[in-house]
């Protein structure tokens, strides 16, 4: 793993009851970038680089329930209170006190619960393609049931009973995750479902096999990433989306509390997570939740793998950002 990104060192670290797999490089302030699913440490590497060029100790969380960090059976070891106090740990195991943060993706709603639940960590909070927008008036599933109904919906797919979900993804790692990380314009093949009601199958086969890999994803970038998933296989991550409901629960006493560090949002505008919305749709939802929204950047091109598909705006936007907050 060192030979694909040169200079980063790998370790274990103990936070909130788990070992965790961290990779880091560079000295000088924290970095924390908690990636998100089906994800690794790795797709941070670009950014990786660029902090410890300006002066930063970047460091790359594996996330639990990802590689060779901790699995926990339970359910519920995946909620947003596990996740924030595995943050919040890795920050004080670290020997920092407080760091910068950020999330994509899981890592985003994973870094927004460090946020709300032990904002005394965070320098800064950055989160990129999921927004921290005002706590919902209902459960979130109870919201997807209405919208989608019998319709296939990934976030229902994954909480449904049995073990569906990555039964599926399991049986096929390479498979799925050469679908997932392709840029919004990548040419597809036809997908085999075309039916959109869920008892025609699962998610596999209603995405496309891709015609050509990325060209921002190496082939030994891509084996990496398949063998991580290989080894851990697909339920700890999809637990993640089986506590929707009971994050909404646990996130009601500071819902009304805004999150009080430097804040930034960031995602590429073809991300399908942010739903077309604008940079100024998306501050307006967010200032509800921040106390101290600096700035909202939509880069042109990118969907959801934006510091993959276009790291070097994501570094310059991230070393701007901390130099600010740092200043």
């Amino acid at each position: 793993m060192t030979e694909l990104v040169p200079g980063v060192e790998f370790r274990f670290i103990e936070t909130n009851g788990i070992r965790m797999k961290i990779a880091e490089i560079g000295e000088g302030p924290l970095v924390v970038l908690a990636h998100g699913w089906p994800d690794s440490w790795l797709s941070w590497r670009h950014q990786m680089l660029a902090l410890a060029d300006e002066g930063y100790h970047a460091v790359a969380l594996q996330m639990r329930g990802y590689g060779e960090t901790d699995a926990p059976e339970a359910v519920e070891a995946y909620d947003i209170a596990h996740l924030a106090r595995d943050i919040a740990g890795a920050i004080d195991a670290l020997g920092d006190g407080r760091g910068h943060l950020v999330g994509h993706d899981w890592g985003s709603m994973a870094a927004a619960g460090a946020a709300m639940f032990h904002p005394e960590k965070l320098a800064s909070l950055t989160l990129m393609s999921v927004p921290l927008t005002p706590r919902s008036a209902v459960p979130p599933l109870s919201i997807f049931r209405e919208l989608f109904g019998d319709s296939f919906f990934y976030i229902l797919y994954h909480n449904e009973p049995d073990g569906i979900a990555e039964a599926e993804y399991d049986s096929d790692v390479r498979g799925v995750l050469s679908r997932f990380f392709l840029s919004p314009d990548a040419a597809r093949h036809d997908p085999e479902i075309s039916e959109p009601h869920r008892r025609a199958g699962g998610w596999i086969g209603r995405l496309g096999a891709p015609i050509e890999p990325p060209d921002w994803l190496s082939a030994a970038e891509f084996d990496e990433m398949v063998a991580m998933l290989e080894k851990s296989g697909f339920r700890g991550g999809i637990n993640y989306y089986r506590n929707f409901d009971r994050n909404w629960e646990l996130t009601e006493a500071v819902a009304s509390v805004k999150v009080p560090m430097p804040a930034m949002f960031l995602a590429g505008d073809q991300d399908v997570v942010i739903m077309g919305r604008t940079a100024d749709d998306l501050e307006e939802s967010m200032n509800e939740t921040m106390a101290d929204l600096r700035r909202v950047t939509l880069i042109p091109g990118p969907g959801h793998w934006v510091q993959q598909e276009n790291p070097g705006a994501v570094s310059e936007s991230l070393v701007s950002f901390f130099q600010e907050v740092d200043a």
